[in-house]
C-alpha cells in the first residue's frame, strides 16, 4: 500500500497521457469533500464541501477545503461533480464560485435545486447541467456517466469518468439498503457493467469501513417512530439534517397516522423541506404541515416540530433550545428525537444539548437508545460486496478519518487488489494513473481555510491559539508609562485580570518585580517600547507560571511620554 509522506515535495508536470486526482478535502476528516482530476490541461472537479468546526476552533462558522492549488488555474476547469446535496458536498462551492462564477455545476435535480437556493444568499447565478443515472456526458476531455447509489438524501449519484489515461470511478457516498424508502436502488448491475470495461481506479466511501455487516434498511426506523410518537403525551420534537429527507419523510408519515401538525423550524430546514416538496421527493399530506406560528391554537398532543442541530451546534434550534434561548420552550413530557448519527468530535456537544433538554423534563429518544437512525454510508460487508463486484485495477479510500481509509484498504486487499495499487493518501497528496498503475507524485497545500462572519482565511493558526488561550486562561493586561528620553517609568505598572481566576490585588506582589525590570533597563539605555513591553511579558509571565501554575495571555502596553 503506498503511504503518504509529510516531506513530500510539490508533484512535477502531468506526463502526456496522464490522469491526476488530487485530493483536497475530505480525506483525514468527516467532512469538506472535494477532489480535482486533471487530464491534458484541463480540470474537472467532484464535490465542494464543507467541514464543521470542533470545540478547539472557538469562533469559526464553516472549514473550506484549500482553493490556493487551482487558484491560478480556474479557467481551467471544466465543471463541478456534484454527487449529492450533503453540505460536506456542496456547502463549499458558493465560495469556490466567488472567484469565478461562471464554473458550470453538474448533479441530479434535486442537487441542483439545493445548491441554487444556497447560491441565491450568495447572489449568484450559476450555470447549471442536471444528469441522472444512465446519463453520460461528454464535459471537456472527461467522458462522464452517471450512477445511481442510495444515500440518506435522494438522487445521489456516483460518477465514472472516462479518459485515455482509464476510467475512474468515485462512489461518493452511499449504501446498499435493498429496501430504499424511494425504492431507488445502488445500481449494482451498472457497476458491474463498468467492471467488465475496466475500472481502472475506484475512489470509495469509506466512512463506514469499520462497521462490520451490512447497514439495516431505512424502512426499520418507521415502526421505531411509531412506538415513540404512540408514547408521547405532548409535543414531539425532531431535529435532524436539513437535508435528511428520507427521515423527514417518516416523520411526516408518522405524524399524519397519529393525528399530529408538523412545523419546520429554522430557515436551512424550511428551505430544503419547501424545495424537496415542490420537486415531488417529499410527500406531504394535505393540510399536515402547518406555519410554526399556528402552533399556539393546537394542542401539545397534536404538535411536532422539525428543526436542525442535530449534532449539538451552538447557533441551531435545538441548542438553543436546550439553553432557554428559543422562543420554543421545552416543558415537562415533550419528546425530543435526535434522528442522526453522531459525527465524529460531535459527541460532547451533543451529549451537552441531551443533558439540558432532560434537566427541562424532556424524554430525549436518539441513537443510544432506540433505533431511530440508521446510516447513509455502506458498512464492510457491502463494501466487500461491492469491490467484488467492481474488481477495480488501483484502489483509493476517500471520505473518511485515518482509521476509516485503512480499514476500507484492508477490505479492498481482501477481495484481492494488490496491495501496491491501494493508494492510501491525505489531503493535498497527489495521485497520477500512468499506464494503468495509481502512485503518490507529491503533495500541495491542502490545509483549513476557515470561514469567521463574513472573513474568508482570515483568520488562521494562530488567531485560534490566542482564542483558545483566552478561553481557558484568560488575558492580563499591564499598562506602563515610561519616559521616551530616559525610559524611566512616569506611571503604573497598572494591571488588570479577565477570566484568569486571578484577583487584581493579588499583583501587587509582581508589580516591584516589573518595576525594578524596567528601572534597570532604563540603566541600560533600553527605551524603544516593544523592547519594554517583551520585558514586562516575560516577567509578568513567569510569576503567574511559578504562583499560579497558569499561562493566561499577557497584554502589556508601554506608553511613552
Amino acid at each position: 500500500m503506498s503511504h503518504p509522506h509529510p516531506e513530500l515535495a510539490p508533484p512535477p508536470p502531468l506526463p502526456e497521457g496522464g490522469l491526476r486526482v488530487t485530493p483536497l478535502g475530505g480525506l483525514g476528516e468527516i467532512g469538506r469533500n472535494m477532489t480535482v482530476f486533471e487530464y491534458g490541461g484541463r480540470l474537472l472537479i467532484v464535490d465542494c464541501g464543507v467541514l464543521f468546526p470542533e470545540e478547539e476552533q472557538p469562533g469559526i462558522d464553516l472549514i473550506l477545503p484549500d482553493f490556493s492549488s487551482i487558484r491560478d488555474r480556474l479557467d481551467d476547469i471544466e465543471g463541478i461533480v456534484l454527487t449529492h446535496g450533503h453540505e460536506d458536498h456542496i456547502g463549499g462551492v458558493p465560495f469556490l464560485l466567488r472567484e469565478k462564477p461562471d464554473i458550470p455545476l453538474i448533479g441530479s435535480k434535486l442537487t441542483l435545486a439545493l445548491i441554487e437556493a444556497k447560491l441565491q444568499e450568495h447572489r449568484i447565478r450559476p450555470y447549471t447541467l442536471e444528469v441522472a443515472e444512465g446519463n453520460r456526458e461528454r464535459i471537456g476531455p472527461f467522458d462522464c456517466e452517471f450512477v445511481a447509489v442510495n444515500h440518506s438524501i435522494p438522487d445521489a449519484l456516483a460518477v465514472a469518468i472516462r479518459t485515455p489515461a482509464g476510467m475512474v470511478v468515485h462512489t461518493g457516498d452511499f449504501k446498499m439498503d435493498q429496501l430504499p424508502l424511494d425504492n431507488r436502488l445502488t445500481d449494482l448491475h451498472a457497476f458491474a457493467r463498468l467492471s467488465e470495461e475496466g475500472i481502472d481506479l475506484l475512489l470509495s466511501d469509506s466512512t463506514n469501513a469499520e462497521v462490520p455487516g451490512f447497514v439495516p434498511p431505512e424502512r426499520d426506523i418507521s415502526n421505531v417512530l411509531r412506538q415513540v410518537f404512540a408514547g408521547a403525551r405532548k409535543r414531539i420534537i425532531v431535529a435532524s439534517f436539513a437535508s435528511h429527507i428520507h427521515r423527514i419523510q417518516q416523520i411526516l408519515d408518522a405524524a399524519h397516522e397519529y393525528g399530529r401538525r408538523v412545523a419546520f423550524v429554522g430557515r436551512s430546514m424550511v428551505r430544503n423541506m419547501g424545495i424537496a416538496r415542490d420537486l415531488g421527493y417529499l410527500k406531504v399530506p394535505p393540510g399536515l404541515v402547518v406555519d410554526v406560528k399556528t402552533l399556539d391554537d393546537l394542542p401539545d398532543s397534536e404538535v411536532v416540530l422539525v428543526c436542525t442541530g442535530s449534532q449539538g451546534e451552538p447557533m441551531a434550534a435545538l441548542s438553543r433550545m436546550a439553553n432557554r434561548d428559543h422562543q420554543i420552550r421545552i416543558v415537562d413530557g415533550d419528546t425530543v428525537i435526535l434522528a442522526s448519527s453522531l459525527i465524529p468530535g460531535n459527541e460532547n456537544a451533543v451529549y451537552r444539548v441531551i443533558n439540558g433538554l432532560t434537566r427541562w423534563g424532556a424524554n430525549v429518544v436518539h441513537k443510544g437508545n432506540a433505533k431511530v437512525h440508521v446510516s447513509g454510508h455502506a458498512s464492510a460487508g457491502e463494501l466487500l460486496y461491492f469491490y467484488n463486484i467492481c474488481r477495480p485495477k488501483n484502489l483509493m479510500p476517500v471520505h473518511g478519518e485515518w482509521r476509516h481509509l485503512r480499514a476500507n484498504a484492508e477490505l479492498g486487499a481482501l477481495t484481492g487488489v494488490p496491495h501496491d495499487r491501494i493508494v492510501i493518501a491525505e489531503d493535498g497528496v497527489v495521485v497520477d494513473l500512468i499506464e494503468g498503475k495509481a502512485k503518490i507524485a507529491g503533495k500541495v497545500q491542502a490545509g483549513y481555510v476557515y470561514v469567521d462572519g463574513l472573513s474568508v482565511g482570515d483568520v488562521g493558526e494562530p488567531a485560534l491559539k490566542d482564542r483558545k488561550i483566552l478561553g481557558d486562561e484568560g488575558i492580563i493586561s499591564v499598562f506602563v508609562v515610561v519616559d521616551s528620553s530616559t525610559g524611566k517609568i512616569t506611571g503604573g505598572p497598572h494591571i488588570q485580570a479577565r477570566g484568569s481566576g486571578i484577583e487584581d490585588s493579588a499583583f501587587g506582589d509582581v508589580v516591584p518585580k516589573i518595576t525594578e525590570v524596567l528601572e534597570r533597563s532604563a540603566q541600560d539605555g533600553v527605551v524603544e517600547p516593544h523592547q519594554l513591553q517583551q520585558l514586562v511579558r516575560r516577567t509578568l509571565g513567569k510569576w503567574v507560571s511559578d504562583t499560579y501554575r497558569r499561562r493566561p495571555m499577557i497584554l502589556p502596553v508601554v506608553v511613552e511620554v
